[in-house]
């Protein structure tokens, strides 16, 4: 399937997935571009000296394209990016808007921009600042997320820009990528449906817990950093929404402190990344304390397995999706579930 994203990155079709810390690592992401899709590696959880095992490990396994996820606001952006110019890496995704500058420079080098965005304004800025594309996610996506329905985004977004627009929040299969393509998108993202593969590292237990969940189990909460967070709702996610403000503090440092070590970063690194979170938004200190806790409750669950002790980000999909495919099983169904739904519309006519 030809359109603007398989163009523009170079892949066979028009499938993303996404950049998910702790579990978009390099066996998801080869599979997934081995597969025909646009793999992303997340990097935010990583050291820089990982980060470049982790892109060479990638190419060991596949000569097909794929991007890598970075932080924006992270005090070594620069250096993330000069690696990605110096590994070759294809394309460079953002949670949140880089510069101007850092778009320039990655351009500049062949790498192709690809900021994710939850609001048409924030489409419309980085697409003047010369992204190449973008992602639009809406919220029904996992994660940070925001308030408004991707069937209401998205159109709006693609009206507004003049670069590709990939769709991502509640797409699951071929009719969905149908869907997305109506509205004029090139292509949809997904995160929920890569992590419930059998190449996602993902502990079966934890996709056991997902694959069990209803549309009702999953939900949108601020007890973990203070921000609108889409996960299942578990016992875990019950008690941090019923804790007091001290015992979540203290949880939230002792953390902070662990994922210090594991990253690699210093304590000066976060508070300027602290403060490059607070800038041009209304944060408490507290609430940056708390965004340090994420990885951690994530790690949990992602890595270690410990449902009781970590949180389990999610896409309203999580509630329809009942068994783990392969990659290539995954992408070759949607494609061939698009062309089906293409047919019946033509027929319809």
């Amino acid at each position: 399937m030809d359109t603007a994203l398989t163009r523009l990155v170079g892949v066979r079709h028009p499938i993303v997935q996404t950049g998910m810390g702790w579990v978009a690592g390099p066996r998801l992401v080869s599979a997934t571009a081995n597969a025909g899709g646009l793999g992303i590696l997340a990097s935010a959880t990583m050291t820089t000296g990982r980060l470049r095992e982790a892109i060479r490990e990638v190419k060991s396994r596949t000569k097909a394209p794929f991007g890598v996820n970075l932080r924006a606001d992270a005090s070594d952006a620069g250096d993330r990016a000069r690696m990605l110019i110096e590994e070759r890496v294809r394309v460079a995704s953002f949670a949140l808007a880089p510069s101007p500058e850092l778009i320039g420079t990655l351009k500049d080098a062949g790498v192709v921009v690809i900021p994710t965005v939850g609001a048409r304004r924030h489409a419309e800025k980085v697409a003047a600042w010369g992204a190449d594309a973008v992602i639009v996610q809406g919220g029904e996506g996992g994660g940070h997320t925001g308030e408004v329905a991707t069937t209401v985004l998205l159109p709006q977004v693609v009206d507004a820009v003049r670069i590709p627009v990939v769709a991502a929040g509640g797409f699951f299969d071929g009719r969905g990528l149908v869907a997305a393509l109506a509205y004029g998108a090139a292509g949809v993202a997904m995160g929920t449906r890569f992590l419930l593969t059998s190449d996602s590292t993902v502990p079966d237990a934890v996709k056991a817990r997902y694959l069990t969940a209803s549309v009702r189990d999953v939900t949108v909460t601020r007890a973990v950093d203070g921000l609108p967070h889409r996960m299942l709702r578990t016992e875990l996610v019950d008690s941090l929404e019923n804790s007091g403000r001290a015992r979540t503090l203290l949880r939230a440092v002792g953390h902070a402190a662990r994922f210090r070590k594991l990253s690699g970063i210093g304590w000066s690194a976060m508070i300027r990344d602290g403060l490059a979170l607070k800038h041009g938004k209304d944060l408490s200190w507290s609430r940056v304390l708390l965004a340090a806790n994420t990885p951690m409750l994530l790690r949990a669950s992602m890595v270690d397995g410990r449902t009781d002790l970590g949180v389990m980000a999610s896409g309203q999909v999580a509630g329809v999706i009942d068994d783990l495919p392969s990659c290539t099983e995954l992408i070759d169904r949607i494609m061939k579930e698009a062309d089906a739904a293409r047919e019946r519309l033509a027929a319809s006519q």
